[in-house]
């Protein structure tokens, strides 16, 4: 059977980790040139970097989790044999898209959380032809991690559900 415990947990932790991500994108930089008082040069002011905090906390959460399921389920490497049968078929087919979603998720977390962190000072002192912009990340990035975020959370419950079973069937046959 599984732990009720452990998955209550992990649910908790993903659906903060969901939040999180879905926040960063509501508060995602915007950056706009704003010219100095003597019109000498021109430097880019940003809004609110809340966006990097949420996404980093959103990354650190659905790692967490992503260890908690790993280390309750011995990683699916470790520990006795499973028993042969549709729950470990399941729970093998599960645990490596849970593993592809997972990395999706933290790169998208990780990359807008880097990215919206990077703000260019300033943009034209220089008398340079092509001044560098005040480029802000992409619409959807932090989206694109919650929604893997939330595929993740979805999957490793099943996959840990179908482990224990596969789990349990070792220990006790049906026969």
């Amino acid at each position: 059977m599984a732990s009720k415990l452990v998955i209550i947990i992990v649910f908790i932790l993903d659906l903060i980790a969901v939040g999180l991500a879905i926040a960063a994108e509501q508060r995602r930089s915007v950056g706009k040139v704003v010219p100095d008082k003597e019109k000498v040069y021109e430097y880019c002011e940003y809004g609110s970097d809340i966006a990097t905090s949420y996404g980093a906390g959103a990354f650190v959460l659905l790692l967490t989790t992503q260890v908690i399921i790993m280390v309750a389920s011995k990683c699916f490497c470790c520990g006795k044999a499973l028993s042969p049968g549709g729950s470990r078929a399941c729970a093998i087919i599960l645990f490596l898209i849970c593993w592809v979603f997972f990395l999706i998720a933290e790169i998208c977390l990780l990359a807008a959380s880097i990215r919206n962190a990077y703000h260019t000072k300033y943009r034209k002192m220089w008398n340079v032809d092509e001044p560098p912009s005040c480029e802000v990340i992409r619409k959807g990035v932090f989206a694109a991690g919650a929604s893997f975020a939330l595929f993740t959370a979805i999957v490793s419950q099943f996959y840990y559900v179908c482990y224990s079973r596969a789990r349990d069937d070792y220990k006790n046959p049906p026969y």
